[in-house]
This record gives C-alpha cells, sequence and structure tokens, in this order.
C-alpha cells in the first residue's frame, strides 16, 4: 500500500477512536448522574415530608392530665409545683372560687400510655401534692388515675387507671441512631389547655445537666410550652425517648429550648416504681469530686483530668471493698469514667446487692475492687464519725500560703470543728494561690498528698517528699463543715 494511503487510514482509526472514547466517556457521565441523581432523591425521601402518619398512629396513646388539689387558709396563688421551681413555666394554673378560707386548685399537664392495663407515665411536678386526678384520653374519655409510685430526682411519676385494652406506646433507645442531634423528634401534649397538640423539630444536644443528680436531658427545638411537661418525645419510629419537662425561656413561652429526661433513665425508674413504688438505686458509699487539670501532675499515674476522686469513705460498700480516700475511681462495671456525674448516674441505674468490679488509681498503681452495692435512699445518711480526744502539743506554721495550727479546744470552739485530726487554716496570704482557690480560715486540712497529716511535721515530711518526687504540685484533702474536697496547691521552688 502506498505510503499516503497508510497515513489515511491511520487517520481514520485514530478518529474512530477518539468518537469512541468520547462515546464511552459520555455514557459514563450520564451514568455517574443517574446515580447521584437516585442518591439525591434517596435523601430526600428520608427527610419527613409531613408527620401526619406518625402522629395518627402515636395519639390515642397519649393523655391529658388535670389535678385537683384543695389549699386551706391561703391566700394567694397555689401551684403544684413550689414557688420559685424551675417547672413553674410547664403549669396552667386556674384558681376556682375561694370560699371560706379554702379554695380548690387545678393544674394540667400531659403524660402517655405505656400498657395496656392502664399504666401512665408522667411528671412528678405535674401530680405532686394533688387530691384527685383525672385522665383525658384521646377519644374524649375521662377516668380518675391512682398515683403508683414517684421520683422527685428525675421528675419522673408512674399513674394507673382501671383500664384494658388501652392503646400504648413503648420506649425508645435514647442512645439509639434515631436519637442522633440532627434526628427529627416530634413532641405531643396539651399546651397552655388547649388540648392535644403535636410539635416537630430535632434533637438539638444530647446529655444536658439541669440540676440534678441523675440529669440526662435530651435538648429539643420542638415547641414546648405549658401543658406539655410530663408528654412524650417520639423519634421517627414512634417510639417514646424522652419525657418533656422543662424549658429555657426568659417570658414563660417557648424558644426553641427544651429538654426531655431521656428514656435511658426513665426506663429504669418507671420499672422500679411499678415494681417496689419507689426507686431502689444503688449505692457506693464515697463522696467524690471532679479530677481538675490542676491536680494531674499531683496524682501519681495520672495522665489527664479524668475519673472520679474520693473524697470520703464512710462505714459501708466502698470500704468493705477495701477503698479508700485519696483513690481515682476510673473503671465501674467495664465502663470508663470520665467524671463524677457519670460515675453516679451509672452507680445509681444498678441493681441493689450487684457485685461491681471497680478499678482505682492508687500511689500511681491500677487497683481492681469489687463492690456489692447498698441502697442509696437508706444508706446515704449514713454519719462520718467523729472522736472528742484532745491533740496534744500543738504546733503553728506559715505552709503553702497557709497559716496552719494543730487542733486545740479553743481553735474547735471558734472555728465550730468536729473533728480531732488535722491542720486547722488560721491565716491565709490573700496573695497565695491558696486564696486564689479559695480556701478559708477554719478549713481543715486532714491529707497531704493522699496521706493523713496530724501534725505539721506530717505536713512538712509530704511536702519534702513531693519535692523531691519531682513533684510541682501537692494535693490536699481539705474539710469545711464536714463537706470534704481535694485541692491541688502549687509547691514553692
Amino acid at each position: 500500500m502506498p505510503v499516503k494511503s497508510k497515513a489515511i487510514a491511520i487517520q481514520k482509526d485514530q478518529g474512530q477512536a477518539r468518537r469512541l472514547l468520547t462515546a464511552l466517556f459520555g455514557a459514563m457521565a450520564l451514568a455517574l448522574a443517574l446515580v447521584l441523581a437516585q442518591a439525591t432523591a434517596s435523601d430526600a425521601q428520608t427527610r419527613p415530608t409531613t408527620f401526619a402518619d406518625l402522629a395518627e398512629q402515636v395519639s390515642p396513646s397519649v393523655v391529658n392530665i388535670t389535678t385537683s388539689t384543695v389549699v386551706a387558709g391561703r391566700t394567694g396563688p397555689q401551684g403544684i409545683v413550689p414557688e420559685g421551681s424551675p417547672f413553674e413555666d410547664f403549669f396552667n394554673d386556674l384558681d376556682r372560687g375561694p370560699g371560706d378560707g379554702a379554695r380548690r386548685s387545678s393544674a394540667l399537664g400531659s403524660g402517655f400510655v405505656i400498657s395496656a392495663d392502664g399504666f401512665i407515665v408522667t411528671n412528678n411536678h405535674v401530680i405532686e401534692g394533688a387530691d384527685e386526678i383525672l385522665i383525658e384520653f384521646f377519644s374524649g374519655e375521662e377516668l380518675p388515675a391512682e398515683l403508683v409510685g414517684t421520683d422527685p430526682n428525675t421528675d419522673i411519676a408512674v399513674l394507673k387507671v382501671d383500664a384494658t385494652d388501652l392503646p400504648f406506646v413503648e420506649f425508645g433507645d435514647s442512645n439509639g441512631p434515631g436519637s442522633r442531634v440532627g434526628d427529627w423528634v416530634m413532641a405531643m401534649g396539651n399546651p397552655l389547655g388547649q388540648g392535644f397538640s403535636v410539635s416537630a423539630g430535632i434533637v438539638s444536644a444530647r446529655n444536658r445537666a439541669l440540676s440534678g443528680t441523675y440529669d440526662d436531658y435530651i435538648q429539643t427545638d420542638a415547641a414546648i410550652n405549658r401543658g406539655n411537661s410530663g408528654g412524650p418525645l417520639f423519634n421517627m419510629d414512634g417510639e417514646v425517648i424522652g419525657v418533656n419537662t422543662a424549658i429555657l425561656s426568659p417570658n414563660g413561652g417557648s424558644i426553641g429550648i427544651g429538654f426531655a429526661m431521656s428514656s435511658a433513665v426513665v426506663t429504669n425508674v418507671v420499672d422500679q416504681l411499678k415494681e417496689f413504688g419507689e426507686t431502689r438505686r444503688g449505692w457506693l458509699g464515697v463522696r467524690i469530686q471532679d479530677v481538675t487539670p490542676d491536680m494531674v501532675d499531683a496524682i501519681e499515674g495520672l495522665d489527664l483530668a479524668r475519673g472520679a476522686l474520693v473524697t470520703d469513705v464512710p462505714a459501708g460498700p466502698a470500704e468493705d471493698a477495701g477503698m479508700l480516700s485519696g483513690d481515682v475511681i476510673l473503671n465501674f462495671d467495664g465502663v470508663e469514667i470520665e467524671d463524677t456525674r457519670e460515675l453516679v448516674r451509672i452507680v445509681g441505674n444498678s441493681p441493689v446487692g450487684k457485685e461491681v468490679p471497680v478499678e482505682v488509681l492508687r500511689d500511681g498503681t491500677m487497683e481492681p475492687l469489687t463492690v456489692v452495692l447498698g441502697r442509696r435512699e437508706t444508706s446515704e445518711a449514713v454519719a462520718f464519725p467523729a472522736s472528742s480526744d484532745e491533740p496534744e502539743n500543738p504546733q503553728e506554721a506559715d505552709l503553702l500560703g497557709l497559716t496552719l495550727s494543730e487542733i486545740t479546744p479553743e481553735l474547735s470552739e471558734q472555728y465550730s470543728l468536729n473533728l480531732d485530726e488535722g491542720l486547722v487554716i488560721t491565716g491565709i496570704n490573700p496573695d497565695s494561690e491558696a486564696a486564689s482557690k479559695g480556701l478559708l480560715e477554719g478549713d481543715v486540712i486532714t491529707e497531704a498528698g493522699q496521706q493523713s497529716v496530724a501534725s505539721i511535721a506530717d505536713l512538712e515530711e509530704r511536702i519534702t517528699a513531693a519535692t523531691e518526687g519531682g513533684r510541682k504540685s501537692i494535693l490536699l484533702l481539705v474539710r469545711r463543715g464536714g463537706d470534704p474536697r481535694f485541692v491541688a496547691l502549687v509547691l514553692e521552688e
């Protein structure tokens, strides 16, 4: 074949190849576009276009609650919630005709049925102090209710009506995939006494603490107003993941910051109230405080500010297990402990009498312990015994910016002390770190370097040991009015 003819053939083949490649890339681009379009459409389908089906499904299980209380010898308004309570915003108190120095006060709230035989969950503050409790169902039927049990610590109450075959809802997992920050939720209740009402929003935040020991609130922007208290917060599967309890508001109305006690807390409380009529929480038997960053260097073997620092161990489960003041609880029942709030919640949710493995950091070494939990409701008030023996030959010294003295009868009377051993702070350098940490005259130092101190010589020995050990600070256990706390002070160079 002539050279010119071969060149023309090659050019034709190259042109066909380019056209084939162009067609191939075009097909691939079209396929990719279709996949992206389908994914976008799928995402759009996961967003609720309406809450109507969900509302229709769960509405029959939501109830309105009206309480009635006879108030004698009072002239001012009397609500179910104590004056100044953060939960006052949930009530629409109606005063009905004073007469003869007594009157009947009514309040409105919400609740939901959790079993076909008539168990109902609401807030404690909805029914607290009520003489009569009336339940209005979605159908319009009304039934009187009896109080089964209540838990002021979590503001949860369980009621019972005499009925069968009631529509009910179940609890969901407030820590599950449908309860993440950003997930859709729906609140139901009786806002402002207007009757059954629905509002929707998202989970705004989780694990919120307001003021309670066992707080674990879900924060939501779903509208919650007076009368919604005690009503359910649903996930998109129609499961209750929270009980609407509180709002943050400058004017008493919803501004999109509402709080629902998580089902992780509520389910355990409800089970105990149904079984015993009261709560029976686990009790470890220690006083604790958070580990702060300035304490880390003073606690041998601790790398981060974590765990719960034991300040006192009275007679009880922890003492029986060998736990000591100064131990740092880092693991409880297989759970790594970040702070005291987490430990208190886990212990409280544990069964009374359970044998629990606990790991504590002591003198730089992890110590395994086994604690048999007691019951908080009956054991928490265990007293700390104090001896009346008087020390001899008291001494006084200036250390760490403090003027310290061994305990004398005169100092015990002056500062109302109930301790027989330790060092009393009788003066503080106002420019010292001790002053900035909030130490006061009359405080008593009972431990230094996680060892007891009964004399000035003891404290000097602990300071010397810490300095020689290369530590920059020393941990002091300070008692004020019987309440202990640890304070870390920088050692003088």
